[in-house]
């Protein structure tokens, strides 16, 4: 397993590996940057098909973190942790209480949450060895409404940006998975007035969206030739990658999804077929700042005004594109890096070119 030569490596701080026979926790820890403070990032549980992968992964998800919390205007760096596994039948309370133990090791550099693959309910066994965690059971709150209402946000930032549309009263929306976040996002674009188009494996998310929000179900892979104006992945990542970007019909890919291009090369082909890309750590930042919030003088609506400047910082991050001639993934990261180290690209920190 190559880490230093990875290409996702990009001057992490730390990466810690974690095994563990009684509980079987194997586990990984990625911490992008502590510059603005202590990382924070999810913990996703998933059986990935090799150990390279599970780190490729968390390498890229713990960078998308420190870019993400920087635009967010939060006083956190970026980390993430995958643990090797299925979730549905490898996850035990007792394997959480020790990956509570591993997050407690760092001595608080690293804070753990939810993400795909793991709960509130293992956030609550997490706590039980380590304060260093959000997100727990009964104290804190469930923030995929956050998620699904700032790219709900963002998406009518980008559409604004692209189409001139100042609703979303007939725009098509092609949506690409319907878990908590997917749905949600759903549901709002069709109080909007948006027509959608929708896929996911689960079949009864797929047969409540056809009659709840009147969608269109295609099959998985026919969500790419779909004939809408917004693409919106809201599944796993690398979903715009070499089979499917050149098959895009839309002018605007906004989801929730994260590290949706499988490299950055795929966003400057965005660019170039005229494909309006909202960053995916930018336009997904609402579940972060939603547990930035989060506690005993939890303020909804103050919470959900931060989380509708996502649109601001979308349309900050379009401007400079156009101003600088280079793609909108290139022009987020050179927007993170600068409120990274105000004075010059950090050591270990670049964007992509």
């Amino acid at each position: 397993m190559s880490v230093f030569s990875s290409k996702s490596f990009d001057g992490h701080e730390t990466v810690a590996f974690h095994s563990d026979a009684k509980t079987g926790l194997k586990a990984i820890i990625a911490i992008h940057s502590t510059t603005l403070g202590p990382a924070l990032g999810g913990c996703r549980m998933w059986d990935y098909g090799d150990d390279q992968a599970a780190l490729t992964d968390v390498l890229r998800l713990s960078r998308g973190m420190s870019y993400k919390n920087a635009l967010a205007g939060l006083p956190w760096g970026g980390g993430k942790s995958v643990i090797l596994g299925n979730a549905k039948t490898d996850k035990t309370p007792a394997m959480m209480r020790e990956m509570g133990r591993f997050v407690e090791n760092l001595g608080g550099r690293y804070i753990v949450a939810e993400d795909v693959g793991t709960s509130p309910d293992d956030m609550l066994e997490v706590s039980k060895e380590t304060p260093h965690v959000r997100g727990v059971k009964g104290v804190g709150f469930d923030p995929s409404p956050g998620t699904a209402y700032g790219v709900f946000k963002g998406l009518e930032a980008t559409v604004r940006a692209r189409l001139g549309a100042t609703d979303l009263q007939g725009i098509r929306v092609a949506v690409q998975g319907l878990g908590h976040v997917g749905y949600d996002l759903a549901r709002q674009l069709h109080e909007a007035g948006a027509v959608l188009t929708v896929t996911d494996i689960d079949q009864a998310a797929l047969a409540k969206a056809e009659s709840e929000l009147n969608a269109t179900v295609v099959g998985l892979d026919d969500i790419y030739d779909a004939d809408v104006d917004v693409y919106a992945p809201c599944a796993l990542g690398a979903s715009i990658n070499d089979k499917t970007v050149d098959r895009l019909r839309a002018s605007v890919v906004a989801g929730a999804a994260n590290n949706q291009l499988a490299e950055d090369r795929h966003g400057d082909r965005l660019a170039q077929r005229g494909i309006l890309y909202a960053p995916d750590y930018v336009i997904n930042a609402g579940g972060v700042i939603h547990i930035y919030h989060e506690g005993p003088n939890f303020d909804r609506e103050t919470t959900f005004a931060h989380i509708a400047q996502i649109g601001v910082t979308l349309e900050e991050i379009y401007q400079r594109a156009k101003k600088e001639g280079i793609a909108t993934h290139i022009a987020a990261d050179r927007l993170a890096l600068d409120r990274l180290n105000p004075a010059g690209h950090s050591a270990g920190l670049h964007a992509a070119e």
